[in-house]
This record gives C-alpha cells, sequence and structure tokens, in this order.
C-alpha cells in the first residue's frame, strides 16, 4: 500500500474569485464535471465549507460512490473534498494569474491497495483519472468564460 497521487492544472480565462465561486457552488460545479460523474447530488449545504456531496465516478469499467465533505483550508483559493468512506482527498487551488486569469490544480490523494489488485490501481487510475481530470477543467475553462461575460 502506498499513497496514490493524480494532479491535473490548467490556466483559466476568468478571474480567481469568478472560478473559486464557480468551484465552491456545488450547484454552479456540476455543470462542469464531466459525464463519468454520475447521479451528482449535494445532500446538504451547498456553497463552501459544510457542504456534503454525494455522487459515482464511472472511470475505467468501475463504478464507486462517493461522499463528499467539503473544507476550505484557504477560503477563496483552496477547497478539499473529503470522502467520509475512503482517504481519498481532492484539492482544488486556485491561484490568480493578474486579474483576469488564473491557475487551477485539481490533485487527488488516496491510499491504494495492495497486493496484485494495488499493482493495477497504481498503474492505471492516475492514468484514467487524470483524463478526467483534464476534461473537467477544460469545461470549467469554457464555463467559467462564459460566467465571466455574462
Amino acid at each position: 500500500m502506498g499513497t496514490i497521487r493524480v494532479s491535473a492544472q490548467r490556466n483559466i480565462d476568468a478571474p480567481a474569485t469568478t472560478v473559486y465561486g464557480l468551484i465552491a457552488d456545488q450547484s454552479e460545479h456540476a455543470h462542469f464535471l464531466p459525464p463519468q460523474f454520475e447521479d451528482f447530488t449535494v445532500a446538504s449545504g451547498g456553497v463552501g465549507a459544510g457542504t456534503v456531496t454525494t455522487f459515482k465516478v464511472n472511470a475505467g469499467r468501475r463504478v464507486r460512490a462517493y461522499r463528499m465533505e467539503v473544507s476550505e483550508p484557504e477560503p477563496g483559493r483552496v477547497l478539499r473534498e473529503s470522502d467520509t468512506g475512503s482517504s481519498l482527498v481532492t484539492t482544488f487551488t486556485v491561484d490568480a494569474q493578474g486579474a483576469s486569469a488564473c491557475r487551477v490544480t485539481i490533485e487527488t490523494t488516496w491510499q491504494g491497495a495492495g497486493g496484485i489488485g494495488g499493482f493495477f490501481e497504481r498503474t492505471f487510475a492516475p492514468k484514467v483519472m487524470q483524463g478526467i481530470y483534464t476534461d473537467e477543467l477544460e469545461r470549467l475553462d469554457a464555463y467559467a468564460r462564459q460566467r465571466a461575460g455574462a
């Protein structure tokens, strides 16, 4: 067993405050999730720390259910989602790049399984998840540009 880490980042053509607001507001966040995220529901709260969401991720012919609790270690810059049923933690970091752009990083870590299953998990899961996060960041860029211009 070991820690598995997956990350992707992208420059977003919208102000950091706009982008962070879209990530923190789970009703907005749902608009730029890739199709691998299914049954996304806000169970409680809705914006920022204290929010709880549930969803399934359908990736690599495997479907996994999550119940995520949101925290904000650095409000306005860092939002963290922690799965209540596993070691999985996803962190969104938004760094301003001037007044009208930012860089967003999505990073997920979890404790991998042991044995042969763990070998396949360490080999394939990061590649699959990085592709999903790259797609999410592209969708976020398009959505944020649309919202910033509205």
